[in-house]
């Protein structure tokens, strides 16, 4: 459904994209992530025509979005950040508004707005002017602007930003209920949780390169040195460090004082021999255990240097 090939995009002496390449297949929910500055929101712009890349292509559904624009708004839907609205119109003129910019009046009009509506749970509020609409419901808003020409793709740029639990929880629902219905959905977001729980996919973007692209479960499999091996040494420090760079499964080395935190890419079998190696060599361990991974400490270990001395091995 969208495929990226070396894309660059440079502002001054600043590069936003350095060579990125993404493929996503039809009936994907992708989540994309990275720090500010990373290259999400350019990247978007630039698969929605809005920008021009530098250099690179970029295919939605096998169409170049450099040579055919008009075909591609046809494709997409596109929510920014911030989005402007118009307040003094009532949500359901708003939608007309919309509905009639790609052609859509009358009673298929009618009838397209009401289940639009419907869809992000808004038909209470068709008779309301909508700078009385809370900030969840004007999100809610725009998605359902975005739909109305029935885009394969949506792009949304931080959907949920500023939304509380009970509007992040609404918006989620919808995009899952979306995602079921066959759309193509890709997100940008920095609430980590919510996006390994709803997306198909995750994608970690850092300095405009795309760093890792999988399920949650195959990026953490991947970075096993994100689950690090915590080790606390009672006695025996001076050996532990030759120990642990002989064995083959340990990666890099983390210290904090007594407190090991180890890169291991092995099973647990080869943890329980690691363990028994220590002791067998007069090591005492107080506490020996894998660090629980999560989305954030991977996200964290990817994009920032972590604390305390570190040894390569």
């Amino acid at each position: 459904m969208l495929e990226i090939q070396g894309l660059y995009k440079h502002y001054g002496k600043f590069t936003a994209l350095n060579g990125l390449n993404l493929e996503l297949k039809k009936g994907e929910l992708f989540g994309f992530v990275g720090p500010n500055g990373a290259g999400k929101t350019t990247t978007m712009k630039i698969v929605s025509g809005l920008l021009n890349a530098d250099a690179g292509d970029v295919f939605v559904d096998g169409i170049n979005i450099r040579k055919d624009k008009k075909k591609l708004k046809e494709k997409i839907g596109y929510m920014p950040d911030f989005f402007g609205v118009y307040d003094n119109l009532k949500v359901v003129e708003y939608m007309e508004f919309y509905a009639s910019i790609y052609g859509i009046e009358g009673k298929p009009a009618k009838k397209l707005i009401y289940e639009l509506l419907e869809l992000v749970n808004l038909s209470e509020c068709a008779g309301n002017y909508v700078d009385g609409l809370s900030r969840g419901m004007k999100q809610r808003l725009c998605l359902a602007r975005c739909l109305i020409h029935d885009p394969e793709l949506l792009i949304l740029d931080e959907p949920a930003s500023g939304l509380d639990p009970r509007a992040r929880f609404e918006m989620k629902e919808i995009l899952r209920n979306l995602n079921h219905k066959g759309k193509t959905i890709i997100i940008s977001s920095h609430i980590l949780p919510e996006l390994s729980q709803m997306c198909s996919t995750i994608g970690i973007i850092q300095k405009g390169t795309m760093v890792l692209k999988g399920t949650v479960e195959e990026i953490m499999q991947q970075m096993n040195v994100s689950n690090p091996l915590l080790i606390q040494v009672v006695e025996g420090q001076d050996k532990v460090i030759s120990l642990l760079k002989r064995n083959p499964f340990v990666e890099n080395i983390a210290i904090k004082g007594s407190n090991y935190s180890i890169g291991f890419k092995g099973n647990k079998v080869e943890e329980a021999n690691l363990l028994h190696s220590l002791i067998e060599n007069d090591i005492r361990i107080s506490s020996f255990f894998r660090q629980e991974g999560t989305l954030e400490s991977l996200f964290i270990q990817i994009t920032k240097e972590e604390e305390g001395e570190k040894i390569e091995v």
